[in-house]
């Protein structure tokens, strides 16, 4: 995240600390995006890239629950901090079940928020720099997805964005289920018909770059997704 700041969703429907917690994270070198109900967030998300996520829980239009669900069908990695004044035992285990990073009850400590904010986010720079410099032998394929390069029998393929993003989520699942949802969430930023046939049609391409070698395919799981089928060493 070095020469940006970080981008924080932050979804509070108290409009006092909404804005006392946005202009403290500010002040502290982060870029944050202030909504005041669960569909604003949600359509927040689906246009730009965020680092980390906040949810208030008692929400209008949609919880904070439900937003989470959301956003972890698009992003299952992206860290979520759940800020709520509901303290119950049952209400922070369904907040840890629905893949919550933290679970933080109000009132809390700006100082302490901010602390582990910063902690989780280097954590998880660090492991997306390794998955960033990660590469994939696929069959007699070699796959760079830093470079954009599918590499076979001395013959590089340069992939464009969206084919490079869908075989490196693909190859993220490889010999398992990638959900359809997941994939046109991600890439394309949502899952309507068109996107679906735009999605089908990468998915074409990519089993024309890899029609070389017949020991790898890629499975239509009807209704579901897609299976990168690569035989196993």
């Amino acid at each position: 995240m070095e020469g940006k700041k970080p981008k924080i969703l932050l979804c509070e429907d108290d409009q006092n600390l909404g804005m006392v917690l946005k202009n403290y994270l500010e002040l502290n070198d982060f870029d944050v995006t202030l909504e005041r109900d669960g569909r604003l967030g949600l359509a927040a998300f689906q246009r730009e890239r965020f680092d980390l996520c906040l949810l208030d829980i008692m929400m209008p239009h949609m919880d904070g629950f439900t937003l989470a669900e959301e956003i972890r069908d698009v992003d299952p990695d992206i860290p979520l901090f759940f800020l709520s004044a509901k303290t119950m035992k049952e209400d922070i285990i369904q907040g840890y079940k629905l893949g919550a990073d933290d679970y933080i009850t109000k009132p809390f400590d700006s100082e302490v928020l901010l602390l582990k904010i910063k902690a989780i986010l280097k954590r998880n720079e660090e492991t997306n720099k390794e998955q960033e410099n990660k590469e994939y032998d696929l069959g007699d394929y070699h796959f760079n997805p830093k470079l954009r390069e599918l590499s076979h029998s001395g013959k590089t393929q340069t992939l464009s964005p969206k084919e490079n993003e869908l075989l490196k989520m693909l190859c993220e699942h490889m010999n398992d289920l990638l959900p359809r949802e997941q994939a046109l969430k991600k890439i394309w930023g949502s899952d309507t018909y068109f996107n679906g046939r735009s999605m089908d049609v990468y998915i074409a391409k990519l089993r024309k770059y890899l029609k070389d070698d017949d020991s790898i395919e890629i499975v239509n799981i009807h209704g579901n997704g897609f299976r990168l089928v690569v035989p196993v060493a």
